[in-house]
């Protein structure tokens, strides 16, 4: 695994040095939801900005400047993406300023998308699905593109009139787990609602008194997202209902610093039953004693097959991260994948965007 490149930040004692080092954290983690990594201009950036050298201000500047310089966006490698949105989300969750209403929710999507998406601040036209490897291929419905924007203000207006007196820390985590399971299923904008919804309610939370500065969601952006998804999924014919205990225990470690186990295999879904946590070793065992495939490649290849098995296993991955886990060529790392679609270790995944792979 990559050291943590913040990890000494955040034990730091100085407390500026760690709230820094947790926004970039997140931000940078909340990439993941859509399979995207920052470069290591972005990293050293951060670091700057951490350390003092720079205001958060110039760091945008810089990561702007030089992508401006340095053109690299394309369908496969959206590293510009990643890197520039990293560092909006860093910038809006170091300040303060915060509105709970429709129109903070969209000009959140208007600052972190400006110039990535033409349709960045602007509510979808039209209605959209997305397949959901979380439900085996199914998809979660999404609001009308008609209703989205008095659906998103009706829903903002009921938690804004709530009344939070007398209830429980437990009862408090079952309505925050409603209202952002219901605030994520309108998917107002045609792309980037999971990092838009996480940055609002973050902000949103800290109005509340909840100090959710940690590394939660930086690494668990994926188990997040899905969660999210199984709120909102019902299949009564599998036996499969909609269900917030996934997202409580998100919650419950996010803001109550509990230590449960926050498992993408456990939220999987399977003919109406949930499946168990597959047995690395297991998988392990089958790619290395598969004696067709022995004799097409080499035992390098086969160690580069196991070692993604057990990093990567429980998500989704594309070509980068096979560069960044096994330290290989883009080249390299494109015929490691061709060769695993070859005999079916991994699969394609659709509706996740362009070159996107699971481990079978």
């Amino acid at each position: 695994m990559t050291k943590d490149p913040f990890e000494e930040y955040i034990r730091h004692i100085e407390v500026d040095k760690k709230e820094k080092s947790y926004a970039w954290q997140t931000a940078i983690g909340l990439q993941e939801v859509d399979g995207l990594k920052p470069s290591q201009y972005l990293i050293s950036t951060a670091i700057k900005n951490i350390e003092g050298e720079i205001s958060i201000d110039t760091a945008e500047q810089w990561i702007s400047q030089y992508y401006e310089e340095n053109p690299s966006l394309t369908s496969e490698n959206r590293t510009e993406e990643a890197d520039k949105v990293s560092v909006r989300i860093a910038k809006l969750l170091s300040e303060p300023a915060f509105s709970f209403n429709a129109n903070q929710y969209l000009a959140i999507h208007k600052y972190l998308f400006k110039g990535i998406y033409s349709h960045a601040g602007q509510i979808r036209t039209y209605n959209i699905t997305k397949k959901e490897w979380v439900l085996e291929g199914e998809r979660v419905v999404y609001g009308m593109a008609s209703e989205l924007k008095n659906t998103l203000e009706c829903d903002l207006s009921q938690e804004k009139n709530f009344s939070y007196r007398g209830l429980s820390l437990e009862e408090i985590m079952t309505h925050l787990a409603t209202f952002i399971a219901r605030l994520w299923q309108i998917h107002v904008f045609e792309e980037g609602n999971t990092r838009t919804t996480a940055v609002f309610f973050i902000k949103y939370l800290k109005t509340l008194g909840f100090n959710a500065t940690n590394a939660i969601f930086a690494e668990n952006a994926w188990y997040f997202r899905n969660t999210l998804v199984r709120a909102n999924y019902n299949n009564l014919t599998k036996g499969v209902y909609e269900t917030n205990e996934y997202l409580l225990l998100f919650l419950r470690n996010l803001l109550l610093d509990e230590n449960n186990l926050l498992s993408n295999r456990q939220l999987h879904i399977n003919s109406g039953q949930f499946l168990k946590k597959q047995d690395i070793e297991k998988q392990k065992q089958d790619i290395e004693q598969n004696p067709d495939e022995k004799t097409r490649y080499s035992e390098k290849t086969q160690k580069h097959i196991t070692a993604l098995s057990q990093i990567l296993a429980n998500r989704i991955f594309s070509r980068i991260d096979v560069v960044n886990t096994l330290h290989l060529s883009a080249s390299a790392s494109s015929e490691l994948i061709k060769k695993m679609l070859e005999i079916k270790v991994i699969e394609k995944v659709a509706g996740q965007g362009k070159g996107k792979y699971r481990f079978r």
